[in-house]
């Protein structure tokens, strides 16, 4: 059975992993696919992405040679290499899983205690485990071992990452060439039969590329070699995209709707759209967006001579800020979706990640003032950031010594051309010098001449941060290199406290212990609104000396959404059911206490 016949079945599990970072899932399939679980590494960084393979392939014995950037279409075949690596390394450790014995303390049997409690799987299992050694407990065996399935091994591309490249000459490439079409290519010439997961907007170039490669094209009974994957904020960008997408005749097999401010990573906070009436949203209008996406969607396959015997599937997961199995279940069974991701607690479990022992320590008994939302990536967008990482120390340290700003090797995120032809990245130190001695020379120098500086400042390099944990971990790393750790947990980390097994951590999202025990925990739904409380106060207050009409409308947009939102949560809470009264009351209580801070 080869791994394409493997995924072609329904997934084991409920939960997927979400991509963590440049580094810190870039090996986790590696780690959890043959236990049926899917996880999500990022393709962005094709440097760290061939320091991995060449890593993984001489421990195997395989040939190590490394793709060199001197070699055409380097990023691409890098990516094909490491994908495919990955594939052959799945793939055997699955079958010699799937053909060990029952009953021992193997890893067949740590596949199915993996399971979810009330899975048809686990529940034959258990029963096969109590049979008599005979021909009926071989039979129940066999039939488990049919229905085993690895874990799917999917990638992400933030879709603005997307940079043109140049030869060695200095010559501008063809735009296929761009960051993220050669990352897309990686992926698409790879042997693998999983999901691209596209996030971070929409860009056009990118969604149209698509239609090269065949794989990303139904059989005729809907299925797909290679699907896509748009991870979404609010149904009309979702719907907007899967739109352009399904006039070129690419369908899109799972809409990823993710918290816009309770996630890791880069935020978006949209215009105050709140989760549980996004997930409403998506609800109560699925079949219609489905029979929209059809309409487009079937012309244009006729047009390109694939007919259709059965519609495609389309799955709806969320992510973002998810922390109990009791939430956990209620998103599944109240909204109707397909799976959660659960991507901050696993930084917690060293077995399935990659982070440093310095960074994991700080995580683990870290508080909620630790984490917060910041202004420090490069593309402009709000990030995720945590106080006591080692490269959050070391930007306030070359602050502190006159030396702002950081060396720029790897070059994924440059944009700016304020000072420069070439698009340089606001993080450097090239840049930060540049523009801090434009605002020094102002004259008069404006009243908040610090603060502005302080912005320019707080930009931090993440190609070189997201990546270097993988490094450390996997004692890849040179002498010479930067050891700074950045991270992007996602606020809900700061529930948990400790180091967690693999087995401990599935456990608590299926309900058979609980991490949390000892924490008094408000509800996602609340931790997510008061961080879009927060969000707003402070946006008003950056802007109270100028405010102009259009942002002011901006703000009133804002707060009539949140106040919406605290009006469909109160009449959520009845629905609620797998929680306790008192739990349900202390959340009416939280609302009402929201709803009068924003009136």
């Amino acid at each position: 059975m080869n791994y394409q016949d493997l995924i072609q079945k329904t997934m084991p599990h409920t939960f997927h992993i979400p991509v963590l970072g440049l580094g810190y899932s870039i090996d986790t399939p590696i780690k959890v696919a043959q236990y049926g679980i899917s996880s999500v590494a990022s393709i962005v960084d094709d440097e760290l992405i061939e320091r991995m393979r060449v890593h993984y392939a001489r421990q195997r014995g395989e040939d190590d040679s490394p793709i060199v950037k001197s070699e055409p279409d380097y990023r691409s075949r890098r990516i094909t290499a490491y994908l495919d690596l990955m594939h052959r390394m799945v793939t055997e450790e699955f079958e010699r899983l799937r053909s060990q014995p029952f009953g021992g303390d193997n890893d067949i049997d740590r596949y199915f205690t993996l399971l979810p409690p009330t899975s048809d799987m686990k529940l034959l299992y258990d029963t096969m485990l109590a049979l008599a050694e005979g021909a009926e407990r071989d039979a129940q065996a066999a039939a488990l071992r049919e229905q085993m399935v690895a874990g799917s091994i999917d990638v992400n591309i933030m879709s603005k990452v997307d940079k043109m490249n140049v030869d060695s000459d200095g010559n501008v490439l063809d735009e296929i060439y761009t960051d993220a079409l050669a990352a897309l290519r990686g992926f698409a010439l790879s042997k693998l039969s999983s999901s691209i997961i596209l996030s971070a907007g929409m860009n056009p170039r990118l969604y149209s590329y698509l239609e090269v490669f065949p794989d990303f094209f139904p059989d005729q009974e809907g299925n797909f070699r290679k699907k896509l994957i748009l991870k979404v904020s609010d149904y009309r960008s979702a719907l907007i995209q899967a739109k352009f997408l399904a006039k070129k005749g690419i369908w899109v097999s799972e809409f990823r709707i993710e918290s816009g401010l309770n996630c890791g990573g880069h935020a978006f906070a949209t215009e105050g759209n709140l989760l549980g009436p996004v997930l409403e949203e998506f609800k109560s209008r699925r079949a219609e967006m489905l029979t929209e996406l059809l309409a487009l969607y079937e012309p244009a396959l006729e047009n390109k001579r694939i007919t259709l015997t059965r519609t495609p599937r389309t799955r709806i997961s969320v992510q973002g800020g998810i922390g109990t199995a009791a939430e956990n279940a209620f998103l599944l069974e109240y909204y109707g979706i397909e799976a959660t991701g659960w991507g901050s607690p696993f930084l917690l479990v060293p077995e399935v990640t990659n982070v440093d022992k310095t960074t994991l320590d700080a995580l683990a008994n870290a508080d909620s003032d630790a984490y917060y939302v910041s202004d420090s990536s490069p593309l402009g967008v709000l990030f995720n950031n945590f106080k006591d990482s080692t490269a959050e120390k070391q930007r306030l340290e070359r602050i502190a010594k006159g030396r702002p700003g950081s060396p720029c090797h790897k070059r994924y995120l440059v944009s700016n051309t304020e000072f420069t032809k070439e698009p340089i990245c606001t993080a450097s130190r090239q840049y930060q010098q540049l523009k801090i001695r434009q605002l020094q020379a102002l004259d008069p120098q404006p009243a908040d001449l610090q603060m502005q500086i302080s912005a320019v400042t707080e930009k931090l390099c993440l190609c070189d941060g997201l990546s270097t944990a993988a490094l450390v971990k996997n004692n890849l790393i040179k002498p010479r290199e930067n050891r700074a750790v950045a991270i992007c947990p996602g606020p809900n980390l700061a529930w948990f406290s400790g180091v967690y097994s693999l087995d401990e951590m599935v456990g608590h999202i299926y309900g058979k212990i609980d991490l949390l025990a000892r924490q008094l925990r408000p509800n996602m739904f609340i931790n997510e609104l008061n961080l879009y409380v927060d969000y707003l106060k402070k946006d008003v207050e950056r802007h109270t000396a100028a405010l102009n009409d259009k942002k002011a409308k901006y703000f009133s947009k804002f707060r009539a959404n949140l106040l919406e939102g605290v009006n469909y949560y109160k009449k959520l809470i009845p629905e609620i059911t797998n929680q306790t009264v008192a739990y349900r009351q202390e959340m009416m209580a939280q609302l009402e206490a929201i709803e009068a801070g924003l009136s």
